[in-house]
């Protein structure tokens, strides 16, 4: 008996693998559905998304609160100072509040697909920044890489039937926020030597997010609001919308905790393909041509190469890191305290 319940722990930590999979591509597809949804349709009638994204970084730091403070359900990493949440913690938030807003925008001008096309030039994006930050060398095979990602969003630009450049601008400044926030990421925990898991990560960022979009809206949106008085606040609706979202946030966490930094960037380009077939059904503004997705098709065929040559980079990384380690015969304190973080 014993052995038989050997047998099939493998086949039930597969099928977990697999559930945990497919709850990110839902939620994940799905949320991005359910925002087009809100700030599109007429009737819900919400055509806000500053709002809606402010509204999900106050339902995201009420309920982080609430969950390791109050009911301690969940647990805050501790080693956050004052000087590190400033210099590295705050960027974060911003660039974070940036690229949601940014990118709900996008979603009032062009279609669903289309705007998961542009956010295919996101390795570009953080490849450049990171030359220019220090943190990535320019090399033949990334210069290739890159470039086969470019060609194929301009291809599948190219085949859009109606392009909106004011949602691929909203769209490509959402994609240059994501990609600074993620160097700025990779500068917190190289330089800072703390990692935090994302629940952590998401009491820290949650209120710095929702002050910085907080200003904006005040001067921007809420004015609007006020003038045209048609909005139709639904408090189940948008309950629910930012709920969807800090299940989302959630579901990440738990494939990277029961996976791979691998399966979850393989999760993400399924997801991808995902949204833009998914999103020609559902919505009447998505119209796809072949050019589309032999377009699309070409740069996901470049952010796979881009997502293998970092892993391999990540990877021999971690041998290195285990070799200079196991070669010191007596660990010293501060190397012990580096291995922790």
């Amino acid at each position: 008996m014993a052995d038989q319940n050997h047998s099939l722990s493998p086949v039930r930590d597969g099928m977990l693998t697999y559930c945990y999979l497919l709850l990110y591509i839902a939620l994940s597809s799905g949320q991005i559905f359910f925002n087009k949804w809100v700030l599109s349709s007429k009737e819900i009638n919400f055509p806000y998304p500053l709002g809606l994204t402010l509204l999900h970084m106050i339902f995201s730091s009420v309920l982080c609160f609430v969950l390791t403070k109050v009911l301690k359900i969940l647990k805050v990493e501790e080693g956050m100072t004052l000087e590190i949440y400033t210099t590295s913690v705050i960027p974060i938030g911003a660039m974070f509040a940036m690229t949601l807003w940014l990118g709900n925008t996008a979603y009032l001008y062009i279609s669903v697909a289309f705007a998961q096309m542009l956010k295919a030039v996101m390795p570009v994006a953080v490849f450049i920044l990171g030359v220019a930050a220090g943190l990535e060398v320019m090399s033949m095979r990334m210069l290739l890489i890159m470039s086969v990602i470019s060609f194929g969003v301009l291809v599948a630009s190219y085949g859009e039937i109606n392009i909106n450049w004011i949602g691929v601008v909203y769209q490509m400044g959402g994609v240059v926020g994501e990609a600074l926030r993620l160097i700025f990421m990779e500068i917190f925990v190289r330089k800072k030597g703390l990692k935090l898991n994302p629940i952590s990560m998401m009491y820290y960022v949650s209120p710095c997010s929702a002050l910085c979009l907080l200003v904006p809206w005040i001067f921007l949106e809420k004015p609007k609001m006020d003038a045209q008085g048609t909005w139709n606040f639904q408090p189940l609706v948008l309950t629910l919308n930012s709920m969807c979202t800090f299940a989302l946030n959630l579901s990440v966490f738990l494939v990277i905790q029961h996976t791979s930094a691998l399966t979850i960037r393989v999760a993400g380009v399924v997801k991808d393909w995902v949204v833009v077939l998914l999103s020609a059904i559902l919505f009447a503004d998505t119209k796809l041509t072949l050019i589309n997705i032999f377009g699309y098709a070409i740069a996901i065929g470049g952010v796979a190469a881009y997502n293998n040559f970092k892993l391999k980079k990540e990877a021999t990384r971690a041998a290195s890191s285990d070799n200079s380690s196991s070669s010191s015969p007596i660990p010293t304190a501060s190397s012990s305290t580096k291995a922790s973080s």
